[in-house]
């Protein structure tokens, strides 16, 4: 290894990566994770609600939030350019785009992190202090598995909308 190289890292990236339909396949992957989180809550959300639900126990918006929270996060997070996080080294207009980006970011992966403490919390305090059976709990089980499936979607839209291609041309007036 060359010690007059700064990478970060001792291995070359593979050139594959750097293929566009890695890319779109990435972003198909992470609709489908995402889809597949909301699809358990709305699944559990509609189960509370049948007559086959033999307890008392059902989704309220409490449940909720912890979702709502991990979608905003999501949004945040994937409309912030990776190249904005290092714009202070680089001539884009004014000064402090990079601090800027990177305090939204933060809030984006807060919003995130507290979406699935917060259905962590919701299925400790609401169903597994009850000692409700597994019927019942599943509605807390479901809403930590959509977040947890939100949090990776956005993992994988991030570096899936971030990969650098040879052939990608950015045009700006």
């Amino acid at each position: 290894m060359d010690p007059s190289d700064n990478r970060l890292f001792r291995f070359h990236k593979p050139e594959w990566l750097n293929n566009s339909t890695l890319r779109i396949a990435g972003v198909y992957a992470s609709g489908a994770l995402f889809s597949l989180g909301f699809f358990f809550m709305i699944d559990a959300a509609a189960y509370s609600g049948s007559r086959r639900n033999g307890s008392n126990v059902h989704v309220k918006f409490v449940d909720w939030i912890p979702g709502i929270c991990s979608a905003l996060g999501m949004l945040v997070i994937n409309s912030i350019e990776k190249s904005r996080l290092s714009a202070d080294s680089f001539s884009y207009s004014g000064s402090g785009v990079a601090w800027k980006a990177r305090f939204v970011l933060f809030l984006g992966f807060a919003l995130l992190a507290g979406g699935l403490a917060g259905s962590v919390t919701v299925l400790v305090l609401k169903y597994v202090i009850h000692h409700y059976p597994l019927q019942t709990m599943y509605f807390g089980i479901a809403n930590v598995a959509a977040n947890a499936l939100v949090m990776l979607s956005s993992a994988v839209l991030w570096v899936a909308q971030n990969m650098e291609d040879e052939y990608t041309y950015n045009l700006a007036l």
